[in-house]
């Protein structure tokens, strides 16, 4: 990452922060959900609970539940006030005390420990979270230029994953034979769901211990990481030669991913997008697969994390150049199961730029 970026960053949240009228900014976080940790103080969790105290005057405080994270974090970001108590959302509570009837706020919603969900200055918890993932999804260029580099790295993971691909072989030795490559390109994180077998087959799931089988669809949605940003690549291959069935299901996946990706341009919003690729099922006979019960987004944005709202129809969204997103027609067909296919793009000044670049035709394996 450019040294440039957690600065620029930082930037952001100080001018945003006087634009709302505030003097505090109380941000939460979790080993699960780091992004805003990361988007404001550059700091990504492994274990625990952390809450960062933000003002406009003086360097940002942290406060761990773990105290090897504490070392950790000391010794990384030498930079940031770091303290680790046994009641550490006790020590959070004092700090804000101290603050006086300072214009406070706390974010966000979705990691907010419940001990500090409580006070006064969490009140405008939703309006301040919806400003902050609003700096998130509206990206500075150097931060489409990471995801563009990770995207880089979802082809070539894939890659991997398609070779690992065999008759037998079980869906978690799929799935450690990727992340065991992607440790050698040094990257620190992966997300990945794997889906395996025929008409049975609903979604995509953890690897599990099924071996595969001539004629399955192999489903996967890989999401590495590169300088604390993601990209996601979307893709279903075959064991074996497909058959006429999967060749035809596939295709209709092929057209909607197709008029996905020509819906994405400024002005238009996430709800455009997930029309243009439900529109092409419906006209296959297939509208009742586009709802809740088969389909779970049309999409969604990547960044540090998953940002911003989903891919879906009643989704007003309005993309501007530089937001980056994953378009992903991923649904059940009836005739042959679970289908994946989806590629990150860039919104562009005219358009979008296609990040993944994987061949979208229906791959197949040797048995």
């Amino acid at each position: 990452m450019s040294t440039d970026l957690p600065t620029a960053r930082w930037q952001r949240i100080q001018q945003t922060m006087r634009n709302q009228g505030l003097d505090v900014l109380l941000l939460a976080g979790n080993a699960w959900r780091s992004d805003y940790l990361r988007y404001a103080i550059d700091v990504t969790l492994m274990e625990g609970e952390a809450v960062a105290l933000i003002t406009l005057d003086q360097a940002p405080q942290v406060w761990v539940q773990h105290p090897t994270e504490a070392a950790r974090i000391r010794a990384e970001r030498s930079t940031l006030h770091v303290h680790h108590a046994a009641d550490f959302q006790a020590a959070v509570l004092q700090a804000m005390a101290q603050k006086g009837s300072s214009r406070q706020a706390a974010v966000p919603s979705s990691a907010l420990p419940w001990g500090l969900a409580q006070g006064p200055w969490a009140q405008p918890v939703e309006a301040t979270t919806a400003w902050l993932d609003e700096l998130m999804v509206n990206k500075l260029p150097a931060e489409a230029d990471a995801v563009e580099r990770a995207a880089l790295l979802a082809d070539a993971g894939y890659a991997v994953f398609a070779q690992a691909a065999r008759l037998g072989r079980r869906e978690f030795e799929l799935v450690a034979d990727t992340e065991a490559w992607l440790r050698t390109q040094s990257c620190p994180e992966n997300f990945m769901i794997v889906g395996s077998g025929g008409v049975e087959v609903r979604g995509m799931h953890p690897p599990g211990d099924r071996a595969l089988q001539a004629g399955d669809l192999v489903t996967t949605e890989l999401t590495p990481c590169v300088d604390g940003y993601y990209a996601q690549i979307c893709r279903t291959l075959v064991v074996g030669q497909p058959s006429a069935t999967q060749r035809d299901a596939y295709a209709v996946f092929s057209q909607a991913l197709d008029a996905g990706i020509a819906a994405v341009r400024p002005g238009a919003t996430h709800g455009d997008i997930a029309r243009a690729q439900n529109a092409v099922f419906r006209q296959h006979g297939l509208g009742e697969y586009v709802g809740p019960e088969y389909t779970r987004v049309r999409g969604h944005g990547m960044g540090l994390y998953v940002d911003g709202p989903h891919v879906l129809e009643d989704v007003n969204l309005v993309l501007v150049p530089d937001m980056t997103l994953i378009v992903h027609p991923n649904t059940y067909h009836p005739a042959v199961g679970y289908m994946v296919l989806g590629d990150t793009v860039r919104v562009t000044e005219d358009g979008c730029r296609v990040l993944t670049h994987t061949t979208r035709e229906l791959i197949s394996v040797a048995p």
